[in-house]
């Protein structure tokens, strides 16, 4: 049966407080509290259900009784430094890497994927979900690439090993690429290259391997390169930055 113009032309409906995250305003737990508080109108209505439908593309939504206007893409790198949490908030009132940002002047912008407490190095930063998505997806996003430093000398059977991949609690995990950097007496430098990211995926890997991390640092997304960019620094990303984001080949990245 044919489907009325209307119904076909009908945009997409979606709870409140979801399109406000989509719209880059806030995080999602940040757009709940702000519409249970009554400061989000929709259409000249005040709603206070952060589930209540509405269409992104055709309503008219302001908080504060200030109309809201699309919010222009923006893009940020971050060397994330060691201890600090990749969260808005934290419950155990842990520094997050939004100290970094803070009184930069920045619009809301949500971390693109996770690196942990332990973790430092190139951490991404946007307003714009869709682009973010893009870059996580583990089928088509753009490899990350980590210096990973290990309390051990791994051989190359064992380097051949984490690429192979293994079971990790019921998980298969593996990594791309593995290749010997340097070594010291007792440790050693390695450089992993990861085309998905699921949670402590390095650390578990080489772990099941018996091997201890000492420090990890992304130093690459896709042929994007951290660079000199100083610990605690951001910048924008220019358009030569977001094009060396989907290039298919590795980068190759300065060892730390």
């Amino acid at each position: 049966m044919r489907r009325s113009r209307s119904n076909a032309t009908q945009a997409p409906c979606h709870g409140l407080a979801r399109v406000l995250s989509k719209l880059g305003v806030c995080s999602r737990s940040q757009a709940e509290t702000l519409v249970r508080s009554g400061r989000v109108a929709v259409n000249g209505r005040t709603v206070t259900d952060p589930e209540s439908p509405t269409r992104r593309e055709r309503d008219r939504i302001a908080i504060d009784g200030e109309e809201l206007a699309r919010a222009e893409p923006l893009h940020v790198m971050l060397n994330k430094p060691r201890g600090l949490v990749t969260s808005v908030n934290d419950e155990r009132g842990r520094e997050t890497v939004y100290s970094c940002l803070r009184g930069a002047g920045l619009p809301w912008l949500a971390p693109v994927g996770r690196l942990d407490k332990a973790s430092e190095g190139l951490l991404l930063f946007t307003n714009d979900p869709a682009w973010a998505a893009r870059i996580t997806d583990p089928d088509s996003g753009p490899s990350k690439t980590y210096h990973v430093q290990v309390d051990a000398l791994p051989d190359a059977m064992l380097l051949a090993r984490i690429e192979a991949g293994m079971d990790c609690d019921g998980e298969w995990l593996k990594a791309r690429s593995v290749r010997l950097l340097r070594t010291g007496q007792r440790n050693a430098w390695l450089e992993v290259v990861l085309d998905e990211g699921r949670n402590r995926q390095i650390r578990r890997l080489l772990a099941a391997c018996e091997l201890s991390v000492l420090r990890l640092i992304r130093v690459a997304v896709g042929n994007l390169l951290l660079g000199d960019l100083g610990k605690g620094q951001w910048r924008h990303l220019r358009q030569e930055d977001l094009a060396k984001l989907h290039d298919v080949t590795p980068a190759t990245a300065c060892p730390d």
